[in-house]
């Protein structure tokens, strides 16, 4: 596209409602530590067990390679496209994020609201009025509130340093909804009823942290009258007097007067009740305990992945090729899709005789084995041939003599 009709179509999703800005030259500056364009979890999500749960997937899912791609007529592979969105999906998709980065901010977004919009925040053409358009940049957004064909969206504004809210129609904004909503968005499903046990459990542990001593003082006579009330409060005012002024908290009391200590635990089954939904939520999930820390065997793995992984990035892909491929487009078999390492939970000893079995029956070459083991590719030009090493190469003498022998379809006269 010349480089002029490009700047006159250029499209921003910020600036579609703008009449007048009064932008710097550097924006509009933040402080602190955390980056503004980063997704803030809510406060009961953030403080607990959850958050590391979210964690977890969310960094599996981002292992799942997102590109734009185009298929043969058969609904095959058959390359990468050589568009900008392609570009945003492996390379760069905004100014403050890389691809992982990017993904894992979806799925965090997704898991905390339940739904994730992705925007277009800069196409080549105004995708209002152009079914066929490129982006350029991708951003991850809050859905603030929904209209029949638009959504509100809170998302990151580069250009002025905060989050703004902006109005885009359904049709080109990627509504991402979680696969796994009534489990962990639903306001009685499990994850919500853990997480309001688990606000319960913190405010016990501040109660019995909080530094009262939860004592009862009886004294050598019975309090009825007020002139006996008056003379209670002196003494526990004067004990208290005794235990704050001194420096290692001693107190003395009359021989008569008996102390009562409250502040001991006390039983209840709380924690029982959190380690029951604990369970159910990871059976929930297809999450196990082994999952967590690192130590699952490989068909815990497939099953995690196969129950809880390939959901999230399927919504995912799909989401975004409704939005982001037109009609066009999509006759000409291009798509959204995403690709899984299929070595990444195999143990290296079964590595070998993987990579025996696809190169002797020619399903890949041995450059593509030795792209996913990380070594670099052999110059041998057999290396990037199906072939079966295994079994000895016709000779040029065999190949002329088969074709001397070949039979023709000429007539016998």
């Amino acid at each position: 596209m010349p480089v002029f009709k490009r700047l006159k179509e250029a499209w921003n999703a910020f600036r579609q409602e703008e009449t007048v800005r009064n932008d710097y030259s550097y924006g509009m500056p933040t402080y602190g530590g955390q980056s503004p364009s980063r997704s803030v979890q809510r406060y009961s999500n953030e403080r607990s067990i959850i958050s590391s749960i979210y964690t977890r997937i969310a960094i599996d899912v981002a292992d799942v390679v997102i590109r734009h791609v185009k298929n043969d007529g058969q609904g095959r592979y058959q390359k990468d496209a050589e568009s900008s969105l392609n570009q945003c999906l492996t390379l760069a998709p905004n100014l403050d994020q890389g691809p992982r980065s990017f993904r894992q901010d979806i799925v965090m977004t997704l898991f905390d609201e339940g739904v994730a919009v992705v925007v277009p925040v800069d196409t080549v053409s105004n995708p209002n009025t152009s079914d066929v358009f490129d982006v350029y940049s991708l951003r991850v957004g809050k859905a603030v509130s929904w209209y029949p064909k638009d959504v509100r969206v809170s998302c990151y504004n580069e250009n002025s340093g905060r989050r703004e809210e902006v109005t885009l129609s359904k049709d080109f904004v990627a509504v991402v909804e979680n696969p796994l909503y009534e489990v962990m968005n639903q306001p009685n499903s499990t994850l919500q009823r853990l997480i309001r046990k688990l606000n319960l459990l913190d405010v016990v542990d501040e109660q019995s942290g909080s530094g009262k001593l939860d004592i009862i003082i009886q004294l050598p006579y019975v309090i009825k009258s007020e002139a006996r009330r008056q003379q209670a409060e002196q003494r526990r005012a004067d004990i208290e007097f005794q235990l704050k002024g001194s420096q290692y908290g001693i107190a003395y009391t009359d021989g008569t007067e008996k102390i009562t200590q409250l502040n001991r635990p006390t039983e209840n089954n709380l924690l029982a009740q959190i380690q029951y939904l604990i369970d159910m939520l990871y059976s929930q999930l297809g999450l196990t305990a082994e999952v967590m820390n690192g130590t699952a065997d490989e068909k815990a793995m497939l099953n995690y992945r196969n129950r809880t992984i390939i959901p999230i990035a399927d919504a995912i892909v799909q989401s975004m090729t409704k939005s982001f491929i037109s009609v066009v487009a999509l006759g000409r078999g291009e798509r959204v899709t995403y690709f899984v390492d299929p070595f990444k939970y195999v143990p290296m000893e079964q590595i070998a005789e993987i990579a025996d079995k696809f190169t002797r029956n020619e399903i890949l070459a041995s450059n593509e084995i030795r792209g996913y083991m990380g070594i670099p590719p052999s110059t041998d030009p057999k290396a990037d041939q199906l072939i079966n090493s295994n079994m000895p190469a016709p000779t040029k003498v065999q190949l002329v003599d088969q074709n001397a022998t070949k039979p023709t379809d000429k007539p016998v006269a």
